[in-house]
């Protein structure tokens, strides 16, 4: 029997870091569709527990690696808003999140990698909990 107690506290740090993993992220580049117009990454979450929700406040939040140098964040600073007093409320991720960004007028040509960091809150209703979540996200942009 204590094998089996050994076997199974071994694996307990295991269950608890697949536990953690509610999300995973893909990003793609999307270039203006128009000259001068705004372009975008747009990160698509794809959830591993339909009960796990994105919340829409704080919003989820793109960070550029400062490293990169193709691209220039656009976001708008994030906001503080007090408690809404409400229900909260969710993101729907059956369409990706669009961050604006513009590219680096001093990138260099051709395919260049760009790496990120998403931050997002989401909330299981069923388990009564919330959690801050961040994933790297890596996509590559054509420099025209």
């Amino acid at each position: 029997m204590k094998p089996l107690a050994i076997a199974l506290f071994a694996l307990a740090p295991v269950a608890a870091l697949a536990a953690t993993e509610h999300y995973a992220l893909s990003a793609a580049y999307v270039p203006p569709a128009k000259p001068r117009g705004a372009a975008t990454v747009a990160v698509t979450f794809i959830a591993d527990d339909s009960d796990v929700k994105i919340n829409q406040e704080p919003a989820p939040r793109l960070k550029l690696d400062p490293e990169q140098g193709v691209l220039v964040d656009r976001q708008a600073p994030p906001t503080r808003k007090g408690e809404s007093g409400g229900e909260p409320k969710y993101l729907d991720i059956s369409l990706p999140v669009a961050f604006p960004v513009a590219l680096n007028p001093k990138a260099p040509k051709g395919e260049q990698p760009v790496k990120g960091t998403v931050t997002y809150f989401y909330c299981s209703k069923r388990e009564g909990w919330c959690r801050k979540g961040t994933s790297e996200v890596t996509f590559t942009v054509a420099v025209p």
